[in-house]
């Protein structure tokens, strides 16, 4: 398997963005991500594959860049679908299934064939879920920031608190995976970035 540099990562985002307000906040984000991750993996001493965990970190959110029309605006209706999206495009940059999956797994606790049906959401009904311990520690990563004007960073409470209204299953993965990795220390993160903890 081909895992692309930091450098060819930053290259697609530059290629992709649509706007240098969009690059900042997807990157900034997918930076902030990957370095939580980092972090975590430092603490547990896990043996996931650490580069595959860090591609995986700075490409999960590219398929936001589909989501912005010819005016620059974000279409936040849309939002759920930016994972495939982004599976789709580095489908098209010929990267490996292994390293697109990062974009179709990491929404919310993942999203099952059952989710899709019966929240309506718009995505072809298949799972997308989280499998290989690099999928689950970047979708893991991924709740502890927010993309929102202004971004934030989040709580595990926090998280806890928001994820429960896509049911009950979702907060006890969610408290899983905090066992498994480890809650984060954000503190260096929000004195890194200056954004704040809700």
């Amino acid at each position: 398997m081909r895992i692309p540099t930091d450098e060819q990562i930053r290259a697609l985002h530059e290629k992709h963005a649509p706007t240098r307000e969009a690059f900042d906040l997807v990157y900034i984000h997918c930076e902030i991500v990957c370095g939580i991750a980092e972090q975590l993996l430092e603490r547990t001493g896990s043996d996931l594959n650490r580069d595959l965990a860090r591609a995986g970190s700075l490409l999960h959110d590219i398929g936001v860049y589909r989501l912005y029309d010819t005016e620059g605006k974000l279409d936040h209706t849309r939002y759920v679908q930016h994972g495939v999206l982004g599976y789709e495009l580095l489908l098209e940059e010929g990267l490996p299934d292994e390293i697109r999956r990062f974009c179709s797994c990491h929404t919310g606790m993942g999203i099952s064939r059952s989710d899709v049906r019966e929240q309506g959401l718009p995505l072809p009904v298949a799972d997308y879920m989280a499998e290989s311990g690099e999928e689950k520690l970047v979708m893991y990563a991924d709740k502890f920031h927010s993309k929102t004007t202004p971004p934030t960073f989040v709580s595990a409470v926090s998280y806890a608190a928001q994820v429960r209204r896509f049911g009950e299953d979702k907060v006890i993965t969610f408290k899983a995976m905090c066992e498994t990795f480890g809650v984060p220390d954000l503190a260096p993160f929000t004195t890194a970035y200056g954004y704040a903890l809700v």
